[in-house]
């Protein structure tokens, strides 16, 4: 699942007319950069969620044969936040573990990784996976601890903590509790869930920028360029 929903206040003007996920970086759309690394390692079948300009989202995507892929949608009336859209997508992504990216995200983390991962979660008390990045300028107190042993814990003033990089597998069990349409924040369910040590991270140290601002697109845009 990619995560596309958002307003994107921070962006605007730009997201004033067009979903972020579709602004371009390196003379693509963002959420393309997602689609063709997911199509390159067999990853086809993938769900969008979306609510602001939505309908651009699917002329430009289409069904995703394009890419190689094969898009559903599952469409929001208003934003449901992210483990609301996710809990609402939830007929579209079946029974088992998925990967789930935020749209406005760009790593180079390999998703075939989350072959292994998925199929580790089928018969594990597991409920979440998290991919934990080092702490970016703007968000230095990060949002959880990671241990020897790679469980995640909620941040604690004073301990060290790692940002959630908005790329994680999760099972469908973690959604159960909320109500279709209800939006739901996600941090609050990991949290609870790691209090009974169902949420595992991994620390990755590769590429990886939050796109949040328009000056961050403009670095990130620069980067892919190789111009800074």
């Amino acid at each position: 699942m990619i995560l596309a929903a958002g307003r994107g206040e921070r962006m605007r003007p730009l997201t004033d007319s067009l979903p972020k996920p579709l602004l371009p970086v390196n003379d693509k759309p963002l959420i393309v950069h997602h689609l063709e690394r997911l199509a390159a390692v067999g990853i086809s079948d993938i769900v969008i969620n979306h609510a602001w300009l939505g309908d651009h989202l699917e002329a430009a995507l289409g069904d995703g044969s394009q890419y190689d892929v094969a898009i559903q949608y599952s469409r929001e009336d208003t934003a449901l936040e992210t483990a609301g859209g996710i809990a609402h997508a939830l007929p579209l992504l079946g029974e088992q573990p998925f990967l789930v990216i935020n749209g406005d995200v760009w790593c180079d983390w390999d998703p075939l990784q989350a072959v292994s991962v998925v199929n580790r979660l089928h018969d594990s008390p597991t409920q979440a996976w998290l991919l934990m990045v080092d702490n970016p300028q703007h968000h230095p107190q990060g949002d959880f601890g990671l241990d020897a042993q790679g469980y995640l814990s909620p941040r604690q003033e004073g301990e060290p903590a790692l940002t959630y990089a908005g790329i994680g597998v999760f099972h469908p069990s973690l959604f159960r509790s909320i109500a279709d349409g209800q939006p739901a924040p996600l941090a609050p369910l990991l949290r609870m869930a790691m209090g009974t040590r169902s949420v595992e991270g991994y620390h990755y140290t590769g590429n990886w920028t939050d796109v949040g601002t328009p000056e961050r697109l403009s670095e990130l845009d620069r980067k892919l360029r190789g111009t800074c």
